[in-house]
């Protein structure tokens, strides 16, 4: 996607396009650094935050740590794809390459393993893009998503302020991409019933946690769908369903009936295949 002015205009608000180009001209950019098409900065605002955006996805894939929870992309994501259209930051692509290629394999081995010994979320990413099926449980996986609720206001119950969830949507996504789609269903499922659970506590930021919420059922009905064949995984998923309806948060049921019949109505046109 070409980045142009009228392009970012289009993911944000008028006000919020005002504030990033505000934000860009007051060098508020502290760090930024492109390889191929991902782009990623560090903005400050009332705190420095953390962007990451792909200038060649639809509406640029915008990510943002910040707690903005209004309509499109936030001024920090704006000011970065400015930055992008007045001054593009050099592509590292090749850099990168080299560096790898160049690389002893026994001393990147090494690297790779300390780094993946150490980060829990790299290490799912890494197993997951080699092809290796999830061992956590929809509770496990739940487990670490409800942490994050209680450490975003551990002195109050209710959240006021969005809470990120890209690792656990990521790992999802590459376990989808290599076909383990129960995986994919797994880690979903987890993102569903721990949105659920948790909805009554939230007190701002509706729109991202029912955008997360949206993204996560979807997720989970396309991965079932997907992975047909495994006619355990689509009878605990209807049944999962038709249970939330009544037992989940009253806002969301109707979003838990949709949610079933689609998926009936998606195993339904599979048999018929």
């Amino acid at each position: 996607m070409d980045v142009t002015e009228d392009v970012v205009r289009d993911i944000c608000t008028d006000a919020v396009f005002e504030r990033g180009e505000r934000y860009l001209a007051e060098g508020r950019i502290h760090v930024i650094h492109r390889v191929d098409t991902t782009v990623t900065a560090v903005v400050s605002g009332s705190g420095q935050y953390d962007v990451r955006v792909d200038l060649a996805a639809d509406g640029f894939a915008p990510w943002c740590d910040c707690p903005y929870d209004g309509p499109g992309a936030c001024k920090h994501v704006v000011a970065v794809l400015l930055r992008c259209v007045d001054d593009p930051p050099p592509d590292d692509d090749d850099r990168l390459d080299a560096a790898l290629n160049s690389a002893d394999a026994d001393e990147l081995h090494a690297f790779l393993r300390e780094e993946l010994a150490t980060d829990a979320n790299l290490r799912d990413r890494f197993l997951a893009r080699v092809g290796e099926p999830t061992r956590q449980s929809v509770d496990e996986l739940r487990t670490s998503i409800d942490r994050r609720f209680e450490e975003t206001n551990p002195e109050y119950h209710v959240v006021f302020e969005p809470i990120d969830f890209t690792q656990w949507f990521d790992l999802a996504n590459e376990y989808r991409e290599q076909g383990q789609y129960v995986s994919a269903a797994t880690v979903c499922r987890a993102l569903v019933e721990s949105l659920d659970d948790n909805m009554e506590r939230v007190d701002g930021a509706y729109d991202h946690f029912s955008s997360a919420f949206s993204r996560a059922l979807d997720g989970y009905v396309d991965c079932v769908a997907a992975a047909e064949r495994d006619i355990n995984a689509v009878t605990d998923a209807v049944a999962f369903l038709d249970e939330r309806v009544t037992s989940g948060t009253p806002l969301l049921a109707e979003h838990f009936e949709k949610a079933a019949v689609e998926l009936r109505e998606k195993l339904g046109e599979q048999s018929n295949e």
